[in-house]
């Protein structure tokens, strides 16, 4: 095995071997381990990068009966991933830090994030899939509240529903084709009922997971209810999880059947950008008001399908890029959303909007990062969700699809309206005393407002550093 090929594996391994150690380690020694399992996961993903962006090509590891691929896609969502969990991990140690339990399913998400970027067939990704909602769904609940177990027991069962719909739609693929893995599907997938049934299936339970509209009812109760770190890792990461296999299944393993279905994929992307934004508009709590901005953003995503396989190969491309750093933008954005959210919330005792008065001054970083934050997700210039949404609404616009430019628009617009209705309360006058800072929240600001920044200095980068996603696209993809 290769020193290059060695990091595949160490990217799993690594998080795998730190959440099966960090429950027999005492209190604080389990956040200080996982601290240190967080420093080497992020220099492996900076070498896969690398590795993947020099070489131009997919690096390839077989381990096992497991062959793992990092294309340009996967290299960039892991550099998220890693960022992202770290980021968490530290912001977390004032709130969780001697509880072994919480290092140990944060690592494991983590591990299982790694499984499904690196994964090359539909049964592993459904395996790591299922891994992840094990993970994730008591992370919701660690407080044992009524309130926020009722909602991880709520995301349990549209993450198991999601689960049986997957491995079934793989067993009738498996049946008819021979085979799940995602290169050699790609010849053999043909517009049959056996296949379109397998396809669907998979799809269904791949947008329960995702929390794409309609199937997102389990996602604002178990973020809302969850602690910031938490909420930032679940709004971050783990819904884009099922996404990326999507992609998988439709640019990889059924791309010719993909043109047939790209529309009404992006239909329930918009009807989430409208309907999510406008929910989360009338919220009247700020971290039920974030979950459903997690929603709409989610949307954006599903534009990809529609604008990649209907256009040419260059505005495909464009396309795909705008996808991607939507993904990318949306996670660093939100992570920093939530962990302000969860700074005023503390601060306040309550997260009510109408009673968050003099929080502006009081905690001036928090505030700021939540608008850094809200910028990149409005689309507004130089963020990177600016270059994103440009990105999408070019490919829209020049491909004569321009319905979704509408959808676009009107959804930056909406995302303004919430993020000014979280910045004027803020700003209105304290009734009572000032809120007063919870203990380590000035680390925890400077964690939200590094996060916050990143995702504005995404717009900043030069448009062709962002060629490292189109390494190794599957099927259609030019």
């Amino acid at each position: 095995m290769s020193g290059t090929g060695l990091l595949l594996p160490l990217a799993i391994g690594l998080p795998l071997l730190g959440a099966l150690l960090a429950p027999l380690l005492p209190g604080r020694f389990a956040a200080r381990f996982a601290s240190l399992v967080c420093l080497l996961g992020n220099l492996a993903a900076v070498a896969i990068e690398l590795a993947v962006y020099r070489g131009g090509t997919p690096l390839l590891q077989p381990i096992g009966g497991l062959l793992l691929r990092a294309d340009g896609l996967a290299a960039a969502m892991l550099g998220t991933s890693a960022m992202v969990t770290g980021a968490v991990g530290l912001y977390a140690r004032a709130d969780h830090g001697d509880a072994p339990a919480f290092w140990s399913l944060l690592l494991g998400v983590w591990a299982a994030m790694a499984l499904v970027l690196l994964g090359t067939d539909l049964f592993s990704l459904a395996i790591a899939l299922e891994l992840l909602t094990f993970a994730s769904v008591p992370l919701v609940c660690l407080d044992g509240r009524p309130g926020t177990v009722a909602a991880a027991l709520r995301s349990l069962l549209f993450g198991l529903l999601g689960s049986a719909l997957i491995l079934l739609g793989c067993a009738l693929l498996l049946g008819r084709t021979g085979t799940l893995d995602i290169q050699a599907l790609a010849g053999l997938t043909r517009a049959e009922p056996a296949t379109l049934l397998a396809c669907a299936l998979m799809t269904a339970g791949l947008l329960a997971k995702t929390a794409l509209f309609p199937l997102h009812l389990w996602l604002p109760a178990a973020h809302g209810g969850a602690s910031a770190a938490v909420s930032a890792l679940l709004s971050a990461l783990v819904v884009k999880a099922a996404f990326v296999v999507l992609l998988r299944l439709w640019f990889g393993a059924a791309p010719a059947l993909l043109p047939a279905v790209a529309p009404l994929l992006a239909g329930l992307g918009g009807a989430a950008i409208l309907v999510g934004s406008l929910v989360a508009v009338r919220q009247a709590r700020l971290k039920l008001l974030v979950a459903y901005s997690t929603v709409a953003q989610l949307g954006y995503l599903f534009l990809a399908f529609p604008l990649v396989v209907a256009t040419t190969p260059a505005l495909g491309a464009f396309a795909w890029t705008g996808a991607v750093l939507q993904a990318v933008s949306h996670a660093f954005a939100k992570a920093a959303m939530a962990m302000a959210a969860g700074l005023l919330a503390a601060a306040h005792g309550h997260d009510r909007l109408d009673a968050l008065g003099g929080a502006a001054r009081a905690m001036p970083v928090t505030v700021i990062a939540f608008g850094l934050a809200g910028l990149s997700l409005m689309g507004m210039p130089p963020s990177g969700g600016f270059t994103a949404k440009w990105l999408l609404l070019r490919a829209a616009v020049e491909s004569g699809q321009w319905w979704w430019s509408l959808v676009i628009v009107t959804g930056g617009l909406l995302t303004g309206g919430y993020v000014y209705r979280v910045l004027a309360a803020v700003q209105a006058p304290a009734e009572g005393g000032p809120a007063a800072r919870p203990p380590g929240a000035r680390g925890q600001e400077a964690i939200a407002m590094t996060l916050a920044l990143i995702s504005v200095v995404l717009g900043l980068v030069p448009l062709g550093s962002f060629g490292l996603v189109q390494i190794g696209r599957l099927g259609s993809a030019p």
